[in-house]
C-alpha cells in the first residue's frame, strides 16, 4: 500500500505555509501562497482549496493520497465547531474555517490556534525531541505560546490556554498591550517591546551606545539592531536585554512550577539572537524556578523555525484521523 500523506496548513498574516507531510513527519514539498486579506478573508479557504488542488495535479497525485488537513490560524479557536472567533489581521470574525475547506476539499479538517500547532512541530521534530511537557514561546511581533502536557495541547476551558504573552510583568505602570491589558509580557520580550526599551533607554538616559547614532538617524529602532548591540556588550543595549529576560526568565518560571515540564523551547524571530538571549534567560530563570522544577528542564532555542507550524499541522491531523 502506498504511503499516505498528512497537509499540513500555517495561515499568516502575509502568507499561508503548506506542506505534503509524510506519517513519519518528512516533509514531502512545501510552498506558500499570498493571504488575501481583501473582503475579510473571505476568499481564504478557496485559496487554500485551490493551492492543495493544483499541487496534487502537478505532483500527479490523487486526493486519496491525503489522510487530513491540519490547519494553524492566528486567534482563538473555537474547538466544536473548529471557526475561528476572531483574527484581527484577517478580519476574521466567527469564521467557520474547518466547515468552509471540508466543503471545499471533501478531506476532513482539524482546526488550531498557529503557536499550539508550532508547538506540536517542535515536540515532534524539534526542539522538542518527543518531550511530553514541553513550553513552547514564540518572540515575534508579538509573543505567542503553546503549552504542551502529558503530549496534549492545553487549551483550557474556551481556548485562550498557553497565552504566555499575556502574563503580566510590569504590574504597575505597564506600557499597554492589544489584548486591553497593560504591563503583558508582550509589551516587554516581543520585537516590537525590545525596541522600544531601547528608544525610551536612548531618550531618557545618558547610557553610552552605538544605537543612538542609528536612533538619531532613524528616529526609530529595530530589535535586531539592539540584540546586535548587546551581543558586542553594548552597555545600553546590554541592560535593556537584561530587562527583556529578566521578565521572560520569571514568566518562564512561574509557569514551569505549575507545569513541571521537560523542555522550554524558545521561538520566533527573537530567538534568532541564540545565546545572546538564551544565556540570560537561563540566568533568571534558575533565580526564580522550584529547585526540582529546574533539575528536570533544557532550555533551548527552537530549531525547525518556519516549518514547525505545518509540521504542527500534520501531527495534529495524525492524531485526528
Amino acid at each position: 500500500m502506498a504511503e499516505k500523506w498528512l497537509v499540513g496548513v500555517d495561515i499568516g498574516g502575509t502568507t499561508i505555509k503548506l506542506a505534503f507531510i509524510s506519517e513519519a513527519g518528512e516533509i514531502m514539498t512545501k510552498w506558500e501562497i499570498d493571504t488575501d486579506k481583501s473582503n475579510n478573508g473571505q476568499q481564504i479557504p478557496t485559496d487554500i482549496a485551490k493551492a492543495i488542488q493544483t499541487k496534487l495535479i502537478e505532483l500527479d497525485q490523487q486526493k486519496e493520497k491525503l489522510i487530513g488537513i491540519g490547519i494553524g490560524a492566528p486567534g482563538p479557536v473555537n474547538f466544536h465547531d473548529g471557526s475561528i472567533e476572531v483574527a484581527v489581521n484577517l478580519g476574521w470574525k466567527n469564521f467557520p474555517l474547518k466547515a468552509l475547506l471540508e466543503q471545499e476539499l471533501g478531506l476532513p479538517v482539524v482546526v488550531d490556534n498557529d503557536a499550539n500547532l508550532a508547538a506540536l512541530g517542535e515536540m515532534w521534530k524539534g526542539a522538542g525531541e518527543g518531550a511530553n511537557d514541553l513550553i513552547f514561546v514564540t518572540l515575534g511581533t508579538g509573543v505567542g505560546g503553546g503549552i504542551i502536557s502529558s503530549g496534549k495541547i492545553v487549551h483550557g476551558i474556551n481556548g485562550a490556554g498557553g497565552e504566555i504573552g499575556h502574563v503580566t510583568s510590569v504590574i504597575e505602570g505597564g506600557a499597554p498591550c492589544n489584548c486591553g491589558k497593560k504591563g503583558c509580557l508582550e509589551t516587554i520580550a516581543s520585537a516590537t517591546g525590545i525596541a522600544r526599551l531601547a528608544v525610551e533607554a536612548i531618550t531618557s538616559t545618558e547610557t553610552p551606545s552605538q544605537l543612538r547614532e542609528l536612533y538619531n538617524e532613524q528616529k526609530n529602532l529595530t530589535a535586531k539592531q539592539v540584540l546586535d548591540a548587546a551581543r558586542e556588550e553594548d552597555e545600553l543595549a546590554t541592560k535593556v536585554i537584561d530587562q527583556v529576560t529578566l521578565h521572560l526568565g520569571l514568566a518562564l518560571a512561574n509557569l514551569s512550577n505549575g507545569l513541571n515540564p521537560e523542555k522550554i523551547v524558545i521561538g520566533g524571530g527573537v530567538s534568532k539572537a541564540g545565546d545572546t538571549i538564551l544565556q540570560p534567560v537561563k540566568e533568571q530563570f534558575a533565580r526564580f524556578a522550584f529547585p526540582r522544577v529546574l533539575d528536570g528542564v533544557e532550555i533551548t532555542i527552537a530549531t525547525i523555525g518556519n516549518d514547525a507550524g505545518v509540521i504542527g499541522g500534520a501531527w495534529l491531523a495524525k492524531t485526528s484521523f
